[in-house]
């Protein structure tokens, strides 16, 4: 079970930019083939000039040959060379996965799109990158969290970055739509965090004296509930010997109490050490999706609400657990049906959030209801089923707005 926190800022006005906004590559009549430069300058390349499947995509000096020259634009939003297209290996999710040459297919592991200056697998919804922020000849090509940063810029044929004027995040689509997940991300730090920049709580750790130990990281992972447990292990599977491994025994002890027996006076420390390795950052945001969010939009789809429905049970997920937003979910079928079981949407959501405050006004720690009532809640009484932004809300008295 987790729960949320919050900082105690004054009160002021935000303003962010737009969500993480995926665009096409470029205009279907405006197919083109040429290098895509990346960092260093350096070219992406088919290494040996091999069209076999599984050849690897590297960075190489730029040198012209046919094993650079990539076609964009094309209607499948594919990116194409030597017949081929650039494909995430086994059509993986999780960062560091492998891009390749592969047979043309359709699929969303060949489908690449822009955002800003990046370049976004549709079916991760994460950027490719350069391994290691290396610009070496030879440097494989792969997956990762988009971050902005200098490996995962591209220049596409023709000498521009991918650009596109800003617009907001998609409508009608679910919220594991990589933009609308980016929103609700934000949403979620508003209140947990009183920030926007969700990427920036990796290193986050304190104990609110809510009765949970410490609280950490981008969900507020708890030592006293076990998904902190969980994290750590994963991410000792991942990385042995990294330094919060050692702390594992304690974490077990300490799990189901508020206690730091074992865990100070390093603890803290360590974890904010840990959070600079993009690995563990890497098992946080898989452990967030593992037990919080692909749950939560799984149910909501299966309810048929759209994307806000979906976002209003992550939140409940986030602060109450998996099994507290389900047991809201069943008091809330005592007063109304989700539109699968034939109800209106906007009925049942309002007895959803309903169900939700009574929940939250029985902990001291959550008694303050403003990420219902001035954020969601506003949403659904504009009809914002879709979660479009821009999105103005208040969280704690503070004003956001995302987009």
């Amino acid at each position: 079970m987790n729960r949320a926190r919050r900082a105690l800022y004054a009160s002021i006005a935000l303003a962010v930019p737009t969500a993480a906004v995926i665009y096409g590559l470029l205009p279907a009549s405006a197919a083109t083939a040429g290098p895509i430069k990346g960092l260093g300058g350096k070219c992406i390349d088919a290494a040996s000039a091999s069209s076999a499947n599984g050849t690897a995509i590297q960075l190489y000096d730029c040198n012209g040959t046919g094993a650079q020259q990539w076609t964009v634009g094309n209607t499948d939003n594919s990116i194409r060379a030597l017949g081929k297209c650039l494909d995430v290996t086994a059509a993986a999710t999780t960062n560091g996965a492998k891009i390749q040459l592969y047979d043309c297919n359709n699929t969303n592991a060949q489908k690449w799109t822009a955002s800003g200056n990046t370049l976004v697998n549709t079916g991760s919804g994460k950027c490719l990158d350069a391994t290691g922020s290396s610009s070496a000849n030879g440097t494989r090509l792969q997956i990762w969290t988009c971050s902005a940063t200098a490996n995962q810029t591209w220049t596409l044929p023709g000498g521009t970055t991918p650009t596109t004027p800003p617009t907001t995040a998609p409508s009608g689509v679910n919220l594991d739509n990589p933009a609308k997940k980016d929103v609700a991300m934000q949403l979620v730090s508003a209140a947990e965090n009183s920030s926007l920049d969700w990427r920036a709580q990796f290193r986050y750790i304190e104990d609110i004296n809510d009765g949970r130990g410490y609280t950490a990281g981008i969900i507020g992972f708890c030592s006293g509930t076990g998904d902190m447990l969980e994290l750590v292990q994963a991410y000792t599977n991942a990385v042995p010997g990294n330094v919060l491994a050692k702390y594992l025994p304690a974490l077990r002890n300490v799990n189901g109490t508020a206690s730091h027996a074992g865990l100070d006076p390093n603890f803290t420390n360590d974890w904010r050490t840990a959070a600079n390795d993009s690995r563990f950052q890497a098992a946080q945001e898989s452990e967030r999706d593992r037990v919080y969010f692909n749950p939560s939009v799984r149910d909501g789809k299966s309810d048929g609400v759209r994307a806000l429905g979906q976002f209003a049970y992550y939140d409940a997920a986030v602060m109450h657990g998996y099994e507290g937003m389900r047991a809201i979910r069943t008091q809330a079928l005592k007063r109304a049906k989700p539109p699968s079981q034939g109800g209106d949407e906007r009925a049942w959501l309002n007895v959803f959030l309903d169900e939700r405050v009574i929940e939250m006004k029985k902990e001291a720690a959550h008694e303050d209801t403003t990420r219902v009532d001035t954020a969601q809640r506003r949403f659904l009484n504009n009809g914002n089923f879709d979660l479009n932004t821009p999105l103005d809300f208040a969280v704690y008295g503070q004003n956001f707005r995302i987009g």
